[in-house]
């Protein structure tokens, strides 16, 4: 979905909009799987990276601007666990039992009219 709203900056409000926004790559170098004894499942990625793009626009009393920008997200490390019980009807279900992600690093780079 598109993001939108205003923030306060010194003496006026900024106006912001961002639409478009599409993941262009993923990668996930490392991953793995395994097993928890009478837990679940525990899956770890490391050293993922994705690239976003996306168009943006500003306003200001002073001025506007807009344009696109490319997201690059690298060093994203996550490792979840997953708790695999039976359900009432002998059926395995799965859901998250917990979840930590880190990202080291973040590069955006703004193409704008100005």
């Amino acid at each position: 979905p598109d993001l939108s709203g205003y923030e306060k900056f010194g003496l006026g409000n900024v106006k912001y909009n961002i639409s478009r926004i599409r993941v262009t790559a993923v990668e996930f170098p490392s991953a793995s799987i395994s097993l928890i004894p009478g837990t679940g499942i525990k899956l770890v990625i490391g050293n993922a990276s994705l690239t976003i793009d996306m168009n943006w626009n500003i306003r200001t009393w002073m001025f506007k601007d807009s344009g696109r920008s490319t997201v690059y997200i690298s060093k994203v490390f996550v490792t979840a666990i997953f708790s695999t019980p039976l359900d009432n009807t002998g059926h395995t279900s799965i859901s998250l039992t917990s979840c930590r992600t880190t990202s080291g690093d973040i590069d955006i780079k703004l193409n704008g009219k100005s």
